[in-house]
């Protein structure tokens, strides 16, 4: 988050400005001293790079994939990879450094989204990503002194709860009575290369560093067989994408954002983003709206558009409940953020504003409708298997949502998976229709853990992880 008046203040910054640098095992020692110029001087351009990726870390690389990842458009999976890895690597290697490694086009696939449209999606073969994650490595070095605190998306040492946390803070700590929920139409599909890589060539002067950027950028989709060009674009799934989508928008919005809030603003401004999904929050209406004015045409000049649908600004904050109720307009408005319903609510206790998260009712619906389909395949093996993989769904959803306030959806949840494995049992022969729910609850007893809040509260969270 950043403060408008942090300077005005003196108020210290709820986050620091960098995070910690998680580096890969085997780093060259070089790799640390372009991190240590990285912070000294902001402005320095590094151009000679591409030496810190070597065999070592290519194989590091080769070992941080996901092994039960889809394969690419070579339809090579990891284990296939690993036969004869060494030989592998030490080709690949010298290909990289003369300049003969070539990148294979992403095979495109769709994934449904929680409104009901696809996502698509680009798998891209285990070769390039190896290379691209070596890449990242190098070149988290330096942008991670870049980047701003408020940006929490794929980046070491942050998470989605991170990011949680900070908005949770900043609404119920700070002059919060406006939010803005923004959304980039598209942006992984957007990104202009044009302009992503004078980004990159800010930092990074090395011609072979930004010539494998390139490559990757326009090696084109696969899709039913049939290529086709990448003009504008990243895709979603590539292991360089995430780091060039934060490099985008630390350009596009990130410090336009600070210097914005130091000259415009007239009160408090805060930002929180992950990735393309960010949210706003203004202690003047008059901000926000200033603010939202000039938004659009920021975007507009490097290759993107606002959501309108999903792009809207609501009063929320502790006062916003009372000052609705006496102009007669009801309760206040909610907004989403990382899979969670934001609501402006009051203690039981006291009676004091609290912001209440909840699970996105659409999404909680999407992922029994998953669970359903999957129990359709697995109801004739054996119970105990089905029992385990039930409990490691439920467990991985509890340990997401279960943060306090949201005891009924992982209830809820909790209960439609109940049923789904009750209809799938049953359906498993003529003897299973005689399977009672007095029978299932043994089931769910062994299997099932039951709902409790797994996340402590956000202030104590973000006062252990950023004690200033």
């Amino acid at each position: 988050m950043v403060n408008s008046k942090r300077a005005r203040s003196g108020k210290p910054r709820i986050q620091p400005r960098g995070c910690t640098y998680i580096e890969p095992q085997g780093v060259s020692p070089g790799l640390k001293r372009v991190r240590k110029a990285a912070r000294r001087d902001a402005s320095l351009r590094f151009t000679n790079l591409l030496h810190h990726i070597t065999e070592q870390m290519l194989r590091e690389a080769y070992e941080a994939l996901n092994p039960k990842a889809a394969p690419g458009v070579d339809r090579v999976t990891w284990a296939e990879y690993g036969d004869g890895l060494v030989n592998r690597l030490s080709d690949l290697h010298a290909r990289v450094h003369r300049g003969s490694y070539r990148a294979q086009p992403s095979l495109r696939t769709y994934i449904s989204k929680s409104d009901g449209h696809l996502r698509p999606l680009g798998i891209a073969v285990v070769e390039d990503k190896i290379v691209q994650q070596a890449v990242v490595w190098v070149a988290q070095a330096i942008y991670e002194e870049d980047f701003v605190g408020f940006s929490y998306g794929f980046r070491p040492g942050r998470s989605q709860h991170n990011a949680l946390d900070a908005l949770w803070v900043a609404i119920m700590q700070r002059k919060v009575n406006w939010i803005l929920d923004a959304d980039i139409h598209s942006f992984f599909d957007s990104i202009d290369h044009r302009w992503m890589l004078k980004f990159v060539e800010y930092r990074i002067g090395d011609q072979r560093i930004l010539r494998l950027i390139k490559k990757w950028l326009t090696a084109g989709v696969s899709e039913d067989g049939q290529w086709s060009s990448t003009v504008v674009g990243t895709p979603q799934g590539a292991t360089i994408s995430p780091l060039l989508a934060n490099i985008y928008l630390h350009y596009v919005l990130d410090l336009w954002v600070e210097a914005w809030r130091k000259r415009h603003a007239q009160g408090e401004v805060y930002i929180v983003r992950y990735a393309d999904d960010w949210v706003m929050g203004f202690e003047h209406r008059g901000d926000a709206e200033a603010f939202l004015q000039v938004l659009g045409k920021r975007m507009q000049s490097f290759g993107l558009k606002l959501n309108a649908q999903k792009t809207h600004l609501l009063e929320f904050g502790r006062f916003a409940m009372d000052n609705r109720a006496m102009r007669g307009e009801g309760k206040p408005e909610t907004f989403e953020f990382l899979g969670f319903t934001h609501i402006c609510a009051r203690r039981r206790k006291d009676g004091g504003f609290i912001v209440w998260r909840k699970t996105i009712a659409k999404r909680l619906r999407m992922k029994v409708k998953q669970v359903k389909g999957e129990l359709e395949h697995r109801r004739h093996d054996p119970v105990s298997v089905q029992g385990s993989w039930v409990r490691s769904v439920v467990r991985g959803y509890f340990n997401y949502h279960a943060v306090p306030g949201n005891i009924y959806a992982l209830g809820q949840f909790r209960e439609q998976v109940a049923c789904a494995w009750l209809r799938a049992l049953r359906r498993r022969s003529q003897k299973g229709r005689r399977l009672t729910w007095a029978r299932l609850h043994k089931l769910l007893d062994t299997w099932l853990p039951r709902p409790r809040i797994l996340h402590p509260y956000p202030t104590q969270r973000l006062r252990v992880t950023n004690p200033r």
